[in-house]
């Protein structure tokens, strides 16, 4: 879908379309729809970000745990979201052997621990290793430095995600 057609659709076809975005999340695509028209899609992308920092703590925290662990069991049993099946995909999380699923499992389960939410990286562009060296890195953060980051890094998600579903020419 265009850009101009996304603008003119119907607010539950504009949700119907964007409401993945941020996984498990439609509420931002629905609270971004009255903002059209958009002039591109980075301008969608801001409106969209903001109403992510507009949310309230509870919901913020939601739409972070919303997010699956990085080669974690619902990889496994693949019952990730389309989108972040690719997402993990791109980055060999779907080709790990036995020893590195292991050291994700156990990377995961350090950081629920240490911050009560999944670990996000927008996985794009980064190999296994290199999301490995910034999982151990992170581990090392505050609390509310985790938060924000995680937070950035569900934007950049959201961001690659809305330039696959809206043509750039649009």
């Amino acid at each position: 879908m265009t850009l101009t057609e996304l603008n003119s659709v119907s607010e539950r076809e504009f949700v119907r379309v964007l409401g993945s975005v941020f996984e498990h999340s439609p509420w931002v695509a629905q609270e971004s729809a009255d903002a059209r028209p958009f002039t591109s899609v980075d301008a969608l992308h801001r409106v969209m970000v903001n109403v992510v920092e507009r949310a309230d703590d509870e919901r913020k925290r939601d739409l972070i745990r919303a997010h699956p662990d990085l080669a974690g069991k619902a990889a496994r049993k693949g019952t990730l979201t389309a989108d972040s099946k690719q997402e993990q995909g791109g980055a060999g999380l779907d080709r790990l052997g036995e020893a590195e699923y292991e050291r994700f499992h156990a990377l995961n389960a350090a950081y629920k621990e240490r911050f009560g939410f999944p670990f996000i990286i927008a996985v794009k562009g980064h190999t296994k290793e290199g999301i490995l060296e910034a999982f151990e890195a992170r581990l090392k953060n505050t609390q509310d430095a985790e938060k924000r980051r995680a937070l950035a890094e569900v934007a950049k998600i959201a961001r690659f995600r809305l330039a696959a579903l809206i043509p750039s020419d649009s």
